[in-house]
């Protein structure tokens, strides 16, 4: 059975409290709030678009709405409990639809005073990624990393510690080039 489409309003009051529901169960973007209000209304005529925003900015004016502190939460959250790396913050908060700038500051005070390479190690710990005995395995932690956002500099750091032979990482280097 299909999912039921959401029903349309005209109200600012019922929209209003759609919202503040939305928010309540869990912090959202403004980006990401619009693309689940514009359902709701008849988004393509110009009184959808303005309730909307009225409710998007009564939102922001209550304090219940903000891209700056959502960044930063965010940002701190998958820093100290995904243990994930500058890169993958930055483009899960470009997907959300948060602005470029305030993504660079929010993720700029987080990870201000991280170590790299010791967030890397916290990773592959946390994903339980032991030390490769061939190249296949060097290969599949190479991709865990990359993906966790972490620089190819710090990951190619880690394999040499791990003495990983010249041979794989000159492979894995003429992968990401």
């Amino acid at each position: 059975m299909p999912f039921p489409r959401p029903k349309h309003t005209d109200s600012e009051a019922v929209l209003y409290e759609y919202a503040v529901g939305a928010l309540s169960r869990r912090m959202r973007s403004v980006a990401e709030l619009k693309r689940l209000l514009r359902p709701r209304v008849e988004a393509e005529t110009e009184h959808g678009k303005t309730l909307v925003e009225l409710v998007i900015r009564r939102l922001k004016d209550q304090g219940y709405l903000n891209d700056a502190g959502y960044a930063a939460t965010y940002s701190s959250y998958r820093k100290e409990n995904e243990k994930f790396g500058r890169r993958r913050v930055v483009t899960e908060l470009k997907i959300k639809g948060v602005h470029g700038d305030v993504i660079e500051t929010a993720v700029a005070s987080v990870y201000d005073q991280v170590d790299d390479e010791k967030q890397a190690r916290e990773y592959l710990q946390r994903k339980r990624l032991p030390k490769p005995a061939d190249r296949k395995q060097a290969a599949r932690i190479f991709r865990h990393l990359t993906r966790a956002g972490f620089a190819a500099k710090t990951i190619f750091k880690i394999l040499r510690t791990w003495e990983v032979d010249d041979e794989t990482l000159a492979r894995l280097e003429s992968e990401i080039e």
